[in-house]
């Protein structure tokens, strides 16, 4: 499938907000959201350059919605503010499950125990 060149660009945008924004929102927010290494997960996978890049693209617009400061539902709500944030992030991960590898999970795993030695 080919991208348009608006495609590409917009999938370039998220891309860069995802490199400038996803560490510091996964590192603020990782001990409150339960899908933090589904998070890493897809973050992984969609910077891994053998990860086709419809694939890569439908991830990066997922993690950009993660760390929008606003969006449909205010993160800062309890208890509800991250439900937009997961329901994004679990359909695009439902929609590129084939192309989800056990290394980008691992990676993940190892990631969130990274952050929890650095937070302890």
């Amino acid at each position: 499938m080919a991208f348009s060149t608006a495609s590409q660009a917009h999938a370039a945008a998220d891309e860069a907000r995802v490199k400038a924004g996803f560490w510091k929102k996964l590192k603020a927010t990782s001990a409150r959201i339960p899908f933090a290494e589904d998070a890493l997960a897809a973050y992984y996978c969609a910077f891994d350059r053998q990860t086709p890049l419809t694939v890569r693209a439908t991830l990066l617009g997922a993690l950009a919605y993660f760390i929008m400061p606003f969006d449909v539902i205010p993160d800062y709500l309890p208890l509800i503010g991250f439900t937009d944030d997961a329901a994004v992030l679990a359909t695009a991960l439902r929609l590129v499950a084939a192309h989800m590898q056990p290394a980008h999970r691992e990676a993940a795993r190892r990631a969130l125990d990274r952050l929890a030695d650095s937070a302890g």
